[in-house]
């Protein structure tokens, strides 16, 4: 079966039947959410700190759905329209933007403070037309260029993609580079043709290039393509009592209501002084 990518452009191939078939397909939700969750591994935050993110190529939202969970703030791209309708009929918490990240961002510089992208730079590596300026450095170096712009100093960006060669990598890498990051590949189970997968960690100052590349996960893999290392890392994550503080707080609340009101959503309730209190037990 061809990969999605060569078979159309991601706003034609995830039309509205695709995109429903996409986002509520169990086996995509879990590779999405354990994607999502490296991402933010290798973007090294500092822990319990609020933080500003960018999901690029953010689709229906499975990935902000991660972000919501970990208790951070952010705003999704993509250029699918079906998609970023799903997402929106799902009511995710971020504000969501239609946008070709092939022809750069218009974000005030400084933006952000990380950036996420889950299987989305390959489609970047596809001319559309024999136009110049939709070849894949030129599109890619917009791209990069503009990023670095919106992200602050210091902070990282990471893309978990999916890249068909080695050279694909060597160019995507070179343009990063020239764009001002510093960073590189890192590859998750090198020895796996299932668990395997890579991720480009870039990194904005900080001191750029001199700041050390993560590691690669590594260790055996079981039958059904998943690490045991990775298993262990995930009952651990479940055995650990530091969790971040709940954010459903009135100040939530409030936020997520004038969220829905500017959308347009209707019968959103009123606020009043019993907002985000909590209710006494009824014996």
């Amino acid at each position: 079966m061809s990969r999605p990518e060569l078979q159309a452009p991601p706003e034609i191939y995830y039309g509205d039947s695709e995109a429903k078939k996409y986002t509520g397909n169990t086996r995509n939700q879990q590779i999405q959410a354990d994607m999502t969750y490296r991402a933010l591994e290798l973007l090294s935050l500092p822990p319990n700190e609020p933080a500003f993110l960018l999901d690029i190529g953010c689709g229906s939202g499975l990935s902000g759905e991660i972000l919501d969970e970990e208790g951070y703030i952010w705003t999704g791209v993509d250029i699918a329209p079906s998609m970023l309708e799903v997402a929106l009929e799902r009511q995710v918490e971020g504000d969501l933007f239609l946008q070709d990240i092939g022809q750069g961002f218009g974000f005030r510089p400084g933006s952000f403070d990380g950036a996420i992208s889950i299987s989305v730079l390959q489609w970047l590596l596809n001319a559309e037309t024999s136009h110049p300026t939709s070849s894949p450095p030129h599109r890619l170096t917009r791209f990069f260029t503009t990023l670095h712009s919106a992200l602050k100093n210091p902070s990282r960006a990471v893309f978990q993609f999916y890249p068909s060669s080695d050279d694909q990598i060597t160019l995507i890498s070179t343009i990063a580079q020239k764009a001002g990051f510093g960073g590189g590949v890192v590859v998750d189970y090198p020895n796996s043709k299932k668990a395997r997968k890579v991720f480009l960690c870039l990194f904005v100052g900080g001191g750029g290039g001199q700041q050390q590349v993560p590691q690669g996960l590594d260790g055996e893999v079981e039958d059904d393509g998943k690490a045991r290392f990775e298993r262990r890392r995930e009952r651990e994550k479940m055995r650990s009592s530091k969790k971040r503080k709940s954010i459903k707080d009135k100040d939530w609340i409030l936020k997520k209501k004038d969220l829905y009101r500017k959308r347009g959503k209707e019968s959103v309730p009123r606020d009043s002084k019993f907002t985000g209190r909590k209710r006494r037990p009824v014996f």
